[in-house]
């Protein structure tokens, strides 16, 4: 704007020196039009500059997110049918993963992809549908997004030769999905998100070191959920605290029983249930209006508002999917011969405006320690 004013200042001055000196008015509004149109052309070159400016930062992060995914197409058409049980950040960072994953292997959607997604909506019988659906379609694999979804993806698939690929499932030898040795038990593999539960019970006993019990909700048909039930009763003696659990059988009863909960405990720790997990923020609703301190499982959620969490990055786990996925598909091994597997440590993350919202003070140890700090909260 102040070069704008200038060029006009200039530009009249310039007009009236001309009329001064003795050329014609006419003679003068011709050199004003001539300094005018050499205005606009700076203004048009400088907003072509940062256009292009712009343009090239956004080729930089295309080419930036595009690097690993350059691979060389695979020969051939496939079609994927992925079967989320939920839709929440964690799974939707999973999904999002195993495309990424598989693109990275030479199979990319669009190109020599087909993807067929639907979402169960944290029902089970949805999620069996979804299933019978993709074998009857005749898919070259179905990828099961969660415990009740790869569940229904191989009990779907038995009578076929369509091989499963699941991700996210915490305890795959309960859910059936796998043998104690880790050794497929049929034409499936995955990867597992299994919950650290002893770290998580070491974090909540440094934030809350007078803590005594940390409640539990869990959706009673998630065998994931049960199995790390079982887990956190073990172990939770040996950080001086008693788990108080309540099951649940839908999203509409997460309120009711957090309202329970809040009243007989200290703190409540998240499973990755995925029932519950949809309902994050019903959950937290009622235990910040009683300042009790709500841990997540994973990133998502400490994102979402819960204080801190020894949790997973869910994408990276889907990415580690994704190449499994990919040796299936390429015939280098059957899903029946690879063993299921476990991303690496859980990893801490600490959310400043979650605690800060209950009156939690978190120490600058604490924080310091953390793989990643955020000081806002997202509600998704």
């Amino acid at each position: 704007m102040k070069k704008k004013v200038i060029a006009i200042v200039l530009s009249m001055l310039v007009a009236a020196n001309l009329v001064a000196c003795g050329q014609t008015t006419e003679e003068a509004t011709d050199t004003q039009q001539l300094t005018t149109e050499a205005e606009t052309t700076e203004e048009t070159i400088e907003e072509e500059s940062k256009a292009k400016t712009t343009e090239t930062t956004k080729q930089e992060t295309v080419s930036e997110n595009e690097t690993e995914v350059n691979a060389e197409l695979v020969e051939g058409n496939y079609t994927i049918g992925i079967s989320q049980f939920a839709e929440h950040g964690s799974l939707d960072n999973c999904k999002e993963g195993f495309l990424a994953g598989l693109a990275e292997e030479g199979f990319v959607e669009g190109e020599n992809l087909t993807v067929l997604f639907d979402n169960a909506q944290a029902d089970t019988g949805t999620a069996s549908t979804i299933a019978d659906n993709y074998v009857s379609q005749g898919v070259d694999m179905i990828c099961g997004i969660a415990t009740p979804s790869a569940m229904s993806a191989y009990n779907s698939t038995m009578n076929s030769e369509i091989p499963v690929i699941f991700t996210a499932v915490s305890d795959p030898v309960a859910a059936g999905l796998a043998n104690e040795d880790g050794t497929p038990v049929g034409n499936i593999t995955g990867t597992s998100d299994y919950l650290a539960v002893t770290k998580q019970l070491e974090m909540i006993r440094q934030v809350l070191p007078d803590a005594k019990k940390i409640g539990i909700i869990y959706t009673t048909s998630e065998t994931n959920s049960e199995s790390t039930i079982e887990e956190y009763k073990a172990h939770a003696a040996e950080y001086g605290f008693e788990i108080v659990d309540t099951g649940i059988n839908t999203i509409a009863d997460v309120e009711l029983a957090a309202a329970d909960l809040v009243g007989k405990v200290d703190c409540i720790t998240n499973l990755t249930d995925n029932t519950v997990v949809s309902a994050l923020q019903t959950e937290l609703a009622v235990a910040n209006a009683k300042n009790i301190p709500v841990f997540g499982s994973e990133v998502e959620q400490v994102k979402n508002g819960c204080v801190a969490s020894m949790g997973l990055e869910y994408y990276e786990l889907g990415k580690q999917t994704g190449h499994m996925a990919a040796k299936v598909l390429k015939g280098e091994a059957k899903a029946s011969e690879l063993n299921y597997e476990t991303i690496s440590e859980a990893s801490l993350y600490v959310n400043t405006e979650a605690a800060n919202k209950i009156g939690l003070t978190l120490s600058e140890e604490f924080i310091n320690g953390a793989y990643q700090v955020f000081d806002t909260i997202v509600v998704e």
